[in-house]
């Protein structure tokens, strides 16, 4: 018999498999010898109070071998021919997984990367910190897995489709991901680890006939009589032909120039604007799991959600990274921006967040709007450049204490960070502009009342984190998908405005190759019913 039972567990139990076992057993009124084996199929944390405790779901085995069946089924691919094809362009989680169900719809991806291979982008991803060096085609924002391989690859989302992030992290766990992507409640890979599972996702579209072209930056779209999107030109000179799904991310700022004077419909829209905050870790897990001692040895590095509403705009943690590190993370030279991410262990010694307010395009100050539906972008690119001005037109940021932020007073010392760049004292407070920092300086004074000894010294600002989302959504049909002018253009994910964080961006991907296959052989029954 396989059994399905519910398990709250104190955590040093949880930790050990004999112990879980011993728990099922007599839970289950059984001889410890008929339990065959027991596997863990979800896992979550409950530190609401003061005893922490772990949920678990686990299947168990009576009287039966355990065995090998998978909790979520491989997908098995085949390769594709090259009748029918299409462009994707952009190789982030949007574009890769929309390669990927191309090619079990039987249509051959063409994908296009203006950035390196995951390989070779690390070292200009290192050349950032190392020599303040951005290469604008390859960085933390551009390159192979787009801004989610090299920014911690938390794959927790707020999807309502279960289905569809079930089959994600399956497909992410079938190119090597570990298992517990699929267990855990709050999912994550590590940057350490998302590099190799996204080459493996690139061999397997090579592998079944797709193509994956590198430092091919789409420059053009071609446009027939018929208003309809027929390819591609890049910079290289090369042109491909086919119906184009767009998957460039949020910081493709040439890109929406590109449409902008292309004349293609966009909406602009809000984004989000602040600081990364970093705590020693320590500090987070004490205030997490409510004792002095932290963590222990049996619980994972504590994370944190904020959200409230300051003078009628929601101030909020962004890509929260537990036991992770500040990295910079400008797309072009003259800027200076910051993210987050975690290694696979979450083992450093600090915490970060973006802290960060919501920011509506009225926001904007009025000597952006000269900028029409790119007012957005002008701002937050000028924000990003005002910044590396501050920090002396380095990649060394500004960084201030975070209590010192609170109160207006300056930071002569900053204690150690992660930020390898390296951080220099600088009046955040003063130089953020003025409806940003007073917004923070709100939040920052009431999250420190409702968690004790989060509005702390030992904590620190770092400017400027921007890259939260899109500032423009290039709007498309809500059934077809392809844009509502333009048919044969398909935008996608993050970049398009339509998703937000690794999850959302790749069940976006699938849509758009979905409704992309179902053009094509609409397309083709019509061609053959006038013949």
């Amino acid at each position: 018999m396989i059994k399905e039972i519910q398990l709250r567990l104190d955590p040093r139990t949880a930790h050990f498999p004999d112990a879980v076992e011993e728990v099922v057993a007599k839970q289950e009124g059984i001889m410890r010898r008929r339990l065959r084996g027991v596997r863990i199929i979800k896992r979550s944390i409950d530190a609401r109070k003061e005893k922490v405790m772990v949920n678990l779901k686990v299947r168990a085995y009576i009287d039966e071998p355990m065995g090998n069946d998978h909790l979520v089924p491989p997908i098995v691919y085949r390769r594709v021919k090259g009748d029918r094809q299409a462009v994707v362009v952009g190789a982030g989680p949007g574009g890769l997984f929309a390669a990927l169900r191309l090619i079990e719809l039987g249509v051959k991806p063409i994908v296009l990367e203006r950035g390196k291979n995951v390989k070779d982008r690390r070292l200009d991803v290192a050349a950032i910190s190392r020599n303040g060096i951005v290469n604008p085609d390859s960085n933390y924002c551009f390159g192979e897995g787009g801004a989610g391989a090299y920014s911690d690859g938390k794959l927790y989302t707020r999807s309502k489709k279960r289905g569809s992030v079930e089959r994600i992290l399956g497909i992410f766990h079938q190119h090597g991901a570990s298992e517990d992507i699929l267990i855990d409640a709050h999912p994550h890979i590590g940057s350490d680890k998302l590099p190799g599972i996204i080459e493996n996702m690139r061999n397997t579209i090579l592998d079944n006939g797709g193509e994956v072209h590198f430092n091919t930056r789409v420059t053009e779209l071609k446009i027939n009589d018929n208003n309809e999107v027929t390819g591609v030109k890049c910079a290289t000179g090369e042109e491909f032909d086919g119906p184009v799904i767009l998957a460039t991310g949020h910081s493709a700022r040439d890109v929406y120039q590109m449409l902008y004077d292309a004349n293609i419909f966009m909406e602009e829209k809000g984004i989000a604007v602040g600081v990364r905050l970093e705590h020693p870790q320590h500090l987070i897990d004490q205030i997490q799991y409510h004792r002095s001692g932290g963590r222990g040895d049996y619980l994972p590095a504590a994370e944190y959600s904020f959200v409230t509403q300051i003078d009628d705009r929601g101030v909020y943690s962004f890509c929260m990274c537990p036991g992770g590190i500040v990295v910079p993370a400008a797309s072009e030279p003259g800027q200076l921006v910051v993210n987050g991410m975690s290694p696979s262990t979450r083992g450093t010694y600090w915490a970060n967040s973006g802290m960060v307010v919501e920011v509506r395009p009225d926001d904007v100050p009025k000597r952006f709007h000269q900028h029409g539906i790119l007012r957005v972008m002008r701002f937050q690119e000028a924000l990003e450049q005002r910044c590396f001005q501050m920090a002396g037109n380095s990649q060394c940021a500004g960084a201030q204490r975070m209590l010192d932020f609170v109160q207006g007073k300056p930071s002569k010392l900053i204690p150690p960070s992660s930020f390898a760049a390296g951080l220099q004292p600088s009046r955040l407070d003063q130089w953020l502009p003025q409806f940003i920092s007073h917004r923070l300086t709100k939040a920052f004074k009431l999250w420190g009342r409702q968690a004790k000894g989060f509005l702390t010294n030992e904590a620190i600002v770092i400017g400027v984190e921007t890259r939260t989302s899109s500032p423009l959504r290039i709007t498309r049909d809500s059934e077809l998908l392809h844009h509502i002018d333009v048919k044969g253009l398909y935008p996608c994910g993050e970049g398009a405005g339509y998703a937000g964080g690794i999850v959302s961006s790749a069940i976006d991907g699938e849509r758009c190759a979905e409704a992309l296959s179902q053009c094509i052989m609409h397309n083709a029954q019509c061609t053959m019913h006038n013949a």
